[in-house]
């Protein structure tokens, strides 16, 4: 038995949700009749009470859009030094958008109002206009850390009073929303726009959605097109995602149970140094100084449990639907075995 936690990016679809792909209806996307497209689009934004959405290949292509439509170069945009958009992006935000990133020290990954307002740039030629600001919810350098809905409230009012435009790199979004206390529509009234994985722990094989208001959706199929991601028979694709959204956020809970599993078990592991704290389906430990953490990723390798190094001395093992129960006891066994 081969257990993969890698990411959740690695879920495979249900036959369920196969079926639903191969029943939807087609269309040419790029013209805007693929039926199952537009109801994929039109479903996603209402989730979260924005105005319109667009269906793009990846989470990359949908953040990077929406840098690039919240902008207008030169400038920069604020974000967490360990942002994904600034991690691992491909330096797209230079690249695309011709913005400066203006990293900031966050708590796992998280802002404050109070950090964001003292690193908005003055009204001086010498600086970078400041123009957008990024939050991740969940954060995936953070561990899958969550926002406080009040928080982001608070960065929100402080945008609109800069005149910033704020988007969210939602890529688990909705393995937050799960968790806390608020949902999709509370963060939909909070940003301009608002990048939605669909391919990760919801289960999808492919894509994300752009959630915004007309106007920057309708730029964003412009910026989309320049891209490359004009998909003409998507609906293929995009038939995944709304099944994935219609069925598979409440059982993002599972996930995050076997998260808080796997991080107690290996509090007790002689060979871990810390375990971060475990805020959803993202666990991440440190090995002993003296120990090599490749080497117990291979050990865990040749006993056909596949996981990833995640900084120095750091391992990430990453839960999901495909992640069983007969896996998450596998899981626990060899990680005991270890020691």
């Amino acid at each position: 038995m081969i257990v993969d936690l890698r990411s959740d990016t690695v879920t495979q679809p249900t036959l369920a949700m196969k079926t639903a792909m191969f029943e939807a209806p087609l269309g040419d996307d790029v013209f805007g009749d693929d039926p199952s497209v537009n109801e994929l689009e039109r479903f996603s934004a209402a989730l979260f009470g924005m105005e319109a959405a667009v269906y793009c290949p990846s989470g990359t292509m949908t953040n990077q859009i929406a840098i690039k439509i919240n902008s207008n170069a030169p400038g920069e945009i604020i974000c967490d030094q360990l942002a994904h958009i600034y991690k691992y992006e491909g330096g797209g935000i230079g690249f695309n958008a011709g913005l400066a990133s203006h990293l900031l020290a966050g708590d796992k990954g998280r802002l404050s109002a109070e950090q964001i307002e003292a690193a908005i740039q003055p009204d001086d030629p010498h600086f970078p206009e400041t123009q957008v600001v990024s939050l991740e919810n969940t954060c995936n350098k953070g561990g899958g850390s969550i926002y406080d809905l009040e928080e982001i409230k608070k960065i929100s009012t402080l945008c609109k009073n800069r005149g910033l435009k704020l988007h969210l790199d939602g890529a688990r979004v909705f393995n937050a929303i799960v968790e806390a206390d608020y949902g999709a529509k509370d963060l939909g009234a909070q940003f301009d726009t608002i990048s939605v994985c669909l391919s990760k722990g919801l289960g999808a094989p492919v894509g994300s959605v752009l959630l915004g208001s007309q106007r920057a959706i309708k730029k964003a199929r412009r910026i989309r097109k320049l891209f490359g991601g004009g998909m003409r028979q998507a609906g293929i694709l995009a038939a995944a995602g709304t099944f994935a959204l219609k069925n598979n956020i409440e059982r993002l809970k599972e996930d995050h149970a076997k998260a808080k599993i796997l991080g107690n078990t290996l509090e007790n592991c002689s060979y871990v140094k810390r375990v971060l704290p475990v805020y959803t389906n993202i666990v991440v430990f440190e090995v002993q100084d003296h120990l090599s953490h490749t080497a117990i990723i291979e050990q865990l390798n040749q006993e056909q449990i596949k996981t990833v190094a995640f900084g120095p001395q750091q391992i990430r093992l990453v839960t999901h639907l495909n992640f069983t129960e007969k896996m998450l006891e596998k899981t626990i066994t060899v990680l005991d075995k270890l020691k």
